[in-house]
């Protein structure tokens, strides 16, 4: 039972923080620090051993960052402007952030 409760409160923490993070980069970091940490819980439990943990914490991160990284918003540009050197800037976005 413990190891229920366990693995229930990871995977309720896992979710509630999943969409953490404005760049790609941070929802890859994320995403691979929760998906590591969850993949340990479950293959702790599973297997009952330390190897399991270790195998279950590599594929949880490599899968959390992969995941984490692709799932943030595209940015469309709305308007452009010109800065000081006339370079033509983004100064406002469709959706996203």
């Amino acid at each position: 039972m413990k190891k229920v409760i366990i693995l229930a409160t990871a995977l309720a923490s896992a979710l509630a923080l999943s969409g953490c993070g404005e760049t790609r980069g941070d929802r890859a970091m994320g995403g691979a620090v929760l998906g590591g940490a969850t993949g340990a819980l479950i293959g702790g439990a599973a297997s009952g051993r330390a190897g399991g943990a270790v195998a279950g914490g590599i594929i949880g991160a490599a899968a959390g960052a992969i995941i984490g990284g692709n799932t943030a918003p595209r940015r469309r540009c709305a308007e452009y402007s010109y800065d000081y050197y006339g370079n033509r800037v983004c100064s406002a976005y469709y959706g996203g952030y």
